[in-house]
């Protein structure tokens, strides 16, 4: 046996979740049989779908279990491989993270290039969160080059790609965000053509200062008062890609809809469509083929924003939630 640590969910979360909720154990770990490898966590994702997963509801993927440990996203090194396709200190992601040692089932292995980038970086830009801003964009919303662009949370993984995905592709590109920190690393150094903290004013006020001319696609991150403000300033026969809403993932009561919703989808023919991106995985060949080449090559930038230790895990998914993340937040277990 291997010992190990993991992060259990101790009770389910009532509104924002508590350090109180999570549990540090210790915990053994087999040696892997047969198809089976054992791999060392290096690091680890924090996500804003985990909340909804914490509560004990039915959705598109089964909700976490009480006094078990946590899953999601990690890159680390095989330790032990009872598979010939992977070999000891190879670099694999997976999705058992909130622990030290995984035993991973090789099917679920997926072989990175730590040449192409970090390992880290498969967790964000490279990861599932890049893949939900590409789909998102040329998939769900069907951007065109040259559309002007709107991402809510644009300072996190998956907006902070996204907005610069269409700048390459010509677009006028307004992002929103929750601090002049935030503003300032989409302005100066993403090239966002215009940004706007949401704390300042109303969003619908502060998106037409933004972008007096109207909007083609909306991305969203956040739902709410954004989706509201998206509405009013999309162009006829404009695109929402509805990724998630964030603003609501603590809610202990439904929030009110956005007001005036059918009306206004109705009058200007909007589009406005869910996903999910595990139905989209089939698209990480082509994501990959042509956004890790600009991830090389300088042309996409990254930031993360890193907590040590698995301990601190729970503080840094509160701290996601709050929106204390420049770029993606990953854990260094």
């Amino acid at each position: 046996m291997n010992q190990s640590r993991e992060i259990q969910l101790a009770a389910r979360p009532h509104g924002e979740p508590k350090p109180e909720d999570f549990r540090l154990v210790e915990a053994e770990v087999p040696d892997p049989e047969p198809g089976q490898l054992l791999v060392r966590n290096r690091w680890m994702s924090v996500d804003p779908y985990m909340r909804g997963r914490m509560n004990d509801v039915k959705s598109y993927v089964p909700p976490f279990q009480l006094d078990a440990p946590l899953e999601g996203g990690a890159v680390g090194q095989v330790v032990a491989s009872a598979d010939e396709r992977f070999g000891e200190g190879q670099w694999v992601l997976h999705q058992l993270g909130w622990r030290e040692l995984a035993l991973v089932p090789a099917a679920a292995a997926q072989p990175i290039d730590p040449d192409l980038a970090p390992p880290s970086a498969f967790l964000g830009v490279l990861g599932m969160p890049g893949l939900t801003g590409y789909v998102g964009l040329f998939d769900i919303a069907g951007y065109q080059d040259g559309e002007a662009v709107f991402v809510s949370g644009a300072a996190g993984a998956v907006g902070s790609l996204v907005g610069q995905l269409a700048k390459l592709r010509g677009s006028f590109v307004v992002g929103s965000a929750g601090s002049a920190e935030k503003l300032a690393w989409l302005k100066e150094e993403l090239g966002f053509d215009a940004v706007f903290n949401y704390k300042d004013d109303a969003c619908h006020r502060l998106l037409r200062a933004a972008a007096p001319d109207g909007i083609d696609v909306y991305f969203d991150n956040v739902g709410g008062e954004h989706l509201e403000a998206a509405l009013g300033s999309l162009h006829d026969r404009g695109r929402v890609a509805l990724c998630g809403a964030i603003s609501t993932y603590n809610a202990t009561e439904l929030p009110p809809g956005p007001r005036g919703l059918e009306p206004t989808i109705v009058r200007k023919r909007l589009t406005l469509k869910g996903f999910i991106i595990t139905d989209h995985f089939h698209r990480l060949q082509a994501f990959h083929q042509e956004v890790g080449p600009l991830v090389r090559d300088g042309l996409i930038s990254y930031r993360e924003t890193i907590v040590e230790g698995l301990d601190h895990a729970p503080d840094a998914f509160i701290g996601l939630l709050r929106g204390e993340n420049v770029g993606k937040m990953v854990v260094e277990v």
